[in-house]
């Protein structure tokens, strides 16, 4: 079993609220669970309206299907075009 844990941090574009911030990023989390059934949620920068910390958990048989599940959320939140990745940290275990 394998485990793979990634902090992102995002830049929320056309954030002018908490509460648009917050109406991008639970819609991201919603379709993020949804879509690769991953563990997602926000872990920090949560009271500045255009920057957000998700925190994202995926277990798999093996390493490399780990590796491609996070590559295929990289890829999937790069397409939102309300939001930009700042910075990714995974850890494998």
């Amino acid at each position: 079993m394998r485990v793979a844990i990634c902090l992102l941090e995002l830049h929320i574009h056309e954030s002018t609220s908490l509460k648009s911030k917050r109406r991008v990023i639970k819609s991201i989390i919603h379709r993020l669970r949804n879509q690769f059934n991953v563990s997602v949620s926000e872990v920090g920068s949560q009271d500045l309206w255009q920057r957000s910390e998700l925190g994202l958990a995926v277990v798999c048989h093996n390493g490399a299907g780990a590796d491609k599940i996070m590559e295929s959320i990289f890829s999937f939140i790069e397409k939102e075009d309300r939001v930009e990745i700042i910075s990714t940290r995974v850890e494998n275990y």
